[in-house]
Parts: C-alpha cells; structure tokens; sequence
C-alpha cells in the first residue's frame, strides 16, 4: 500500500499542464457603487492589460492558471492592487475593483495606491489577511483563528485552542463580522462567556480577504474592548456551477457555488469532523465531533440596489470514551484519562447566525440596512464515576443566548467630507437552567440550583467623520458612540457609555507616515454575568455596568518598496468597571479560559487594568516568489483584584511573542512555507492541596481548587515551535488539484500547560481514601511534544 500510495504521489508530481483560462470583474466607485467606465486593469508580473467596458467590466482571456497581482487605475482615483489572486482553470471567480475618489485638484492624475491600503479611521492598527495567506499558512490547517495568531500584537494559549489574545486583553473583548452581519462566535466547541475553541468554523474557501483592527475601531462597530474582524467573503462564479472538495487532517467538506439567475448567486459550505475515530484509535478520553455549514446569497435587484443573505451554523459534541484505558499500562497515560474522565462533563452545543443586508446606493453615497439573529445553545452535564444515575448527578446545564439585531448605517461624501452615521437595535434573550454541585466557596462545598431568563433591548447611536487634508497627506478622523439598554439605571443613560475616538495620520514622505489614534470602547458585560440568579433575582443587577476601556496608540510606517511594510507602535489600554468575582475575589480577567462556563456567579464591576507594550511588523507581499511576515509584540497586562491599588499580571500577561512565517512560490506549481512561534510562559495560580484533596470536594470537583490568596503567582515556561508546510499545485483543463504536506512542531519542542492534580487510586483507578475524609493528591505534569504530521489534498472543480 506505501508502495502504491508512493508511486502515485510520484506520477502527479510529475504532471504538466498547459491549460489557459479567463478572469473577469469590475471597477467601480467604494462609496456610491458605479461602475467606472474606461478603467484600466493590469497584471503586474506580466504588464499586460485591458480597458474596461461602459459598465466598468473587463476580461482577460487566455491565462495561464496560477497566482498574480491585479492593479485597476483610472483618473482622479487611488489606483488599488489586489494581490495574490488565483486564477484556476474553468473557474471564473469575478474580482471587483472598489476605488477611491481623490481629494486633490488635480483630477487628470492617478494618485498610486500602495499596496496596503490606507485607511483615515483606522491609519494604525489594522492589518489584512488575504485569503492566500490563509490557505499557505504552515500548521494553520487553513484555520483562520489560527492564522491570525501569526500578527503582532496576537497572543494565543498553550492548551491547543483558538482563543485570540489581542494586545494583553481577554478573549471575550474581540468581536467578528462576516459581510458586514454579526458572528458571535467563529470557533466550535466554543467557551460560553468567552470565546476560543480548538477548531475555527469559518470555512476559508468562501473567504476574500480578514481585517484586523487592534484599536481605532469603526464608530459603527461596538461592545469591543481589544479588536473587531471584518472577514469578507468572496463573489460566487456567474457563469457555472463549480466547487471544491477538501479532505484534511481532521475534517473533510465541499464547497459549491454558481448562478441562481442572471442576477443572483450563490456559495454554500459544508464540512464534518472524523477526528472522533482518530482519538478512539489514540485511546485518547474524549471523542469531539463538529460539523458546520455556511452559505451566501448575493442579489443584484438593479445597478443601485442589492441585497446579500448569509448564515453560518454549527454542531458540536462532546462525549467520553469509557473504552480509553483498555490495554494501557503506561502510569502517565493512566493518571492523564483517569483526570479528563474524572471532570470533563457530557457537551452537546450548537449555534446558528442568519442575517441580511440591503445596500442602496445614492449618488453620494450608500446605504446599508443590516438585519440578522444568532443562537448559541449550549448543554453539559456530569455523573459522579460516570455513572448515569439520578443520584450521582454533579452537574447539569442548559443555556441559550439569542440575539436579533438591526443596524442602520449611512456613508456620504460632501465636500471631501467621509460622513458615517446610524443606528444600532438589539433584543438578546437569554436563559439558563444550572443545577451545579462542584461549587467550592470559601473552602466548603455550595450547590447552585436555578433557572434564569434575561430579556435585553439594547441601542446604540454612532457618527464618524473623516476627511484628508494637504493634498492627501494629513488624515483626520473622529467618531462618537453612545450604547444603552435596559439591564439597570446606570446602562438606560446613554450619557454614561459615550465613546469618543479621534486619529490622526500624516504622510511625512511618500514611505513615511507617523499615525496616532485615541478613544473610549465600552462592551457589556458576559450574559452568564447579567443573567446569574439566586432567590428568583439578578444578584448582579445593581452592582454591574459597562466595561471601559481607553486606548492610546501611536507609531510610524514605513514602505520602502512595492509590497513591503514595516510598522511601529505603542500602545496603552486602561479599563475601568471589569467584573470581580465577589466568590473568589479576584478579577474576571485573572480567571483565564477554558471549556465550559465562564462568569456563572456573582460579580460587581469593581475591578480595573492595564496593557501595555510595543508592537513591531515588517511584512512581506509575494515578490519574486518570496512572501513573509515577523511580527514582534512586548505585552504586560495586569489587573486589580481584591487590592483595588495592587495590579497583578493576568492571565494573558505574555510579556514577549515572536511570530516569523514566510515561503517561497517555485515553478511548476511547488510552494514551501513555515512559521515560528515563541510566547513567553502564561500566569497561573497555585492549587490549594489542603481543600482539593478533602474528600466530599474532590468526589463533587473532580479537580484542583485554586489557592486564590496566590493569584498567578506561578508562571509556565515560555512556549516555541517550528511549522513547516510543502504544496505542489496541478492545473488540468477541468479543474486543479492541490496536494500537501503540514508538520507541526517539527522539532517535538516541548509545550507545557498548568500541571492537574490527580489522588493516588487503586488497580481498578478509584480514589484510595488515605486519612479520615481525605485523599492523597500527587500534581502531574501537563505537556507534549508531539510532532504532527498532515496530508491532504483540496480538488477545485
């Protein structure tokens, strides 16, 4: 069989194809949507050209499958480069060039536009994935939560999951959008009151383009503390039916899109998990299934109107497999299943966003009316032994969030004036019925026992205005937000959750610009937090509010060449009014993240913190077949706890982070890619032995209880590790076929996570009960250093 599968690998690395194909698209105005006649579009490795139509749409016929950069220019216009664009056999997926108008008097100029787009709102802190940069990224498995990882200012944990750790800030202060409709949650198996989870769900075949902003965010974007994504999805193929089918490491899914009629398309996903089989084969203690689905529809109702219809969707379960420590005899192994089957509950989750939007454009400007729902409901429950009886019931929980959302937004041009004002609408409802008995509070066991319903109408008013000055050289640009709702008395009055943001940016040479942005973000907080109930009453009512946070930043620019950029910047964020847990007294940002619940308890808004640090980017776009991106970031996050004047480093206090990813394209199809990660050692707390290990709170936790008076008093070693990642592309007439290899952590670098403790047990693994309600516990060590090897292919037809 390794001799078939060798000889075959063999034949199709040897193949040629000589197919040509054709591209076409459209240029036309970002703000009022016309179409630009008598533009032009050039391929920039080959200088070849065309004019467009009336319509502002043009074509290239005869080109050879492959990767190239597109730039569109026209007079009185920034001209704009799309880079990196695939061009497939039999596979016409349209580009649309969106151009800037210019401020200048000179209209019969063409103002050249760098290849990183310049934005007045935002001139720092924003950064842009393209979906190339997905695809190649080394031991990203095309997962585009772990491909953002790769940016500065981007921490991520070393427990294997997708939390986005921005610039020393919780997981749960980023907030994403997909085609402009809210997505609550991007990963599976998500964590309720967090975020993160070990796969992404966004399938990355549909995906465009992602930006990131770290700070600066848009006035129309809220309830963000550390960062907003934008993904975009790409246009389906107007001509065909065509699709793609991938089978990876862990998954595998198809992709199709087409015409529904000459003016609507469509793309639909959908994918399934086998990791279940692979753990059972690994006799591994769990067994994780997901499976998950996205779709698009786009309708062109005339050259003014349009309207877009999106959802995404997934299911997840969790179960145990009782069957892990048949035929094991290593001590290690035995001690790390009998733990994860001691404590990890029964999971089933799935989750739902719908949405659409309606685009009007004027002569200048557009409108867009943004309506959408989403869903996240998420069951766990937990038997004392795994026993499913009544009376060795530990845990049993059930919770739903849903949000219906409407948005309104106005962008106008007036006399060089960007204008941006409108209206935010949401009604959340959220319920929870939690019977909890693995509630340790002040050393003794406590049981929680109820049911919630939390009913929030929410509204937000939001303007931001823009404009360039000095012939395009000084930008400014300032926003106001104001968010209310009617949780209590402090969160009704608008006036106590303003958020100004002003930034500035000017060009000190055609290479050189030095930026700076300030502002105030406010994000409600967790509903576990607002909706926790005890004696049929919110306990947290009266003393919570919005979180605040103020961010200043400032940095240069510097591109030296076509596709090269290197920034720097500093950055300084101070919240106000975080969570503190009045249970464990300690900030909710010293709780960290892990699967499950998070903010299920009593809190105030009494704790306050600070990031800090300094961020580096030199970035390279594909140039001579070379591409990279190193990314350095200096972080320290610290937060208050039950000393409000006493700042403790949190959870996400990850002091240096180095990221280096690059590649190189070969002829005939071959690519190498790898990445490097380095982060320094997470905080964490100490267990406090003396309460873990008595016996009524170890039967009921099955895990360590922290010794909060040591508040991440401890630190883990730093983390490191090398991605390495070989693709061969064949192109035929019909469709393309792309083969590759992905090892992670090639030199087995060692990752170490927050060691677990575990009581000695018995030849049958229970619990040997040493002294009078007691049990001996021995702390085991929590790492690997495993090397992970991937084959896959993707099929494009």
């Amino acid at each position: 069989m390794i001799r078939f599968l060798s000889t075959l690998l063999l034949v199709l690395f040897s193949i040629q194809s000589r197919t040509q194909t054709i591209l076409s698209g459209q240029v036309r105005d970002a703000l009022n949507g016309q179409p630009i006649a008598f533009s032009t579009v050039q391929i920039l490795q080959t200088q070849r050209g065309v004019v467009a139509d009336e319509q502002g749409v043009f074509k290239f016929e005869n080109l050879t499958p492959g990767i190239y950069n597109f730039k569109a220019s026209f007079v009185g216009y920034a001209s704009l480069t799309l880079f990196e664009i695939e061009v497939l056999p039999n596979k016409n997926s349209p580009l649309v060039f969106e151009l800037q108008q210019i401020n200048t008097e000179l209209k019969e100029v063409v103002i050249e536009q760098q290849a990183f787009e310049r934005s007045i709102v935002s001139p720092l802190s924003k950064r842009t994935i393209g979906v190339a940069e997905i695809q190649r990224s080394a031991g990203g498995n095309r997962d585009i939560s772990k491909v953002i990882q790769n940016l500065p200012g981007v921490a991520s944990t070393p427990s294997f999951r997708n939390d986005i750790i921005i610039r020393g800030g919780a997981p749960n202060e980023n907030r994403f959008y997909l085609d402009g409709i809210e997505v609550s949650n991007i990963n599976h198996f998500a964590t309720q009151g967090s975020s993160g989870g070990p796969v992404g769900m966004l399938n990355v075949n549909l995906i465009r383009n992602v930006d990131y902003f770290s700070s600066a965010f848009s006035a129309a974007r809220g309830n963000a503390l550390s960062s907003v994504f934008e993904f975009k999805q790409k246009l389906a193929n107007k001509e065909k039916l065509k699709g793609t089918f991938l089978l990876g490491s862990s998954d595998a899914g198809i992709t199709l899109e087409g015409p529904l009629s000459e003016r609507s398309t469509f793309l639909f996903s959908a994918r399934r998990s086998y990791l279940q089989f692979l753990f059972a084969a690994l006799k591994l203690p769990f067994l994780p299934t997901y499976n998950d689905a996205q779709f698009k529809y786009n309708l062109d109702l005339n050259d003014k109107n349009k309207l877009t219809i999106l959802g995404l969707g997934a299911i997840d379960d969790f179960v145990l497999n009782q069957q892990a420590n048949d035929g094991v005899t290593d001590s290690i192994t035995l001690k790390r299943n009998n733990y994860a089957l001691g404590n990890i509950p029964v999971n089933s989750q799935w989750n739902y966003a719908i949405g659409a939007v309606y685009t009007h454009f004027g002569n200048d400007g557009y409108q867009n009316f943004v309506v959408s729902r989403n869903q996240l409901q998420n069951k766990a429950i937990k038997y004392s032994e795994n026993i499913e009886v009544d009376e060795n019931l530990l845990f049993d929980y059930n919770s739903s969030e849903i949000e219906n959302k409407f948005r309104y937004e106005h962008h106008l041009r007036k006399a060089g004036f960007k204008l941006l004002y409108g209206l935010a609408l949401q009604h959340a409802r959220y319920t929870n019925t939690t019977f909890d008995e693995r509630i340790v509070i002040n050393g003794q066991n406590q049981t929680f026992d109820y049911s919630s319903e939390l009913n929030l109408v929410s509204y937000a008013p939001f303007f931001q205005l823009s404009k360039n000055l000095l012939d395009e050289r000084l930008g400014l640009a300032f926003g106001l937000r104001a968010d209310a709702n009617n949780y209590n008395d402090q969160m009704r009055n608008l006036f106590k959750q303003l958020s100004p943001r002003f930034s500035a940016s000017f060009m000190i040479s055609d290479q050189l610009s030095i930026n700076f942005s300030t502002g105030r973000y406010t994000q409600l907080p967790a509903y576990t937090v607002l909706g926790f109930q005890q004696q049929q009453a919110f306990v947290n009512q009266s003393r919570t509010r919005f979180i605040q946070s103020d961010h200043l930043v400032s940095g240069l620019e510097f591109r030296p060449y076509q596709g090269a950029r290197m920034t720097l910047e500093g950055f300084y964020k101070h919240y106000n009014d975080y969570p503190f847990s009045l249970t464990d007294s300690i900030s909710l940002a010293n709780l960290g993240a892990d699967f499950g619940v998070v903010g299920n308890g009593a809190f105030e808004s009494t704790s306050s913190g600070r990031a800090y640090g300094l961020e580096f980017l030199y970035r390279q776009r594909l140039f001579k077949g070379f591409y990279g991106i190193l990314a350095y970031t200096y972080v320290k996050s610290e937060f208050s706890n039950a000393d409000a004047d006493q700042f403790i480093a949190s959870s996400w206090d990850f002091g240096h982070i180095i990221n280096l990813s690059a590649g190189k394209r070969f002829k005939k199809g071959w690519e190498l890619g790898f990445k490097f990660r380095y982060s320094g050692g997470a905080p964490y707390t100490p267990y406090n032995i003396a309460i873990s290990s008595q016996k009524n709170i170890w039967d009921a936790t099955g895990i360590g209880i922290l010794d909060f008076t040591q508040i991440n008093a401890l630190r883990l070693p730093a983390t490191h590790g090398l991605d390495v990642r070989v693709d061969k592309r064949y192109y035929f007439d019909k469709f393309s076929l792309d083969l590759y290899i992905d090892i992670q952590n090639i030199y087995a670098a060692t990752i170490t996570d927050r060691p677990f403790l575990d009581p000695l047990r018995d030849a049958q693994g229970k619990p040997i009960e040493t002294s009078a309600g007691a049990y001996t516990l021995e702390e085991i060590e929590n790492s690997s250093s495993n090397l992970l090897p991937t084959i896959g292919f993707l099929i494009d037809f």
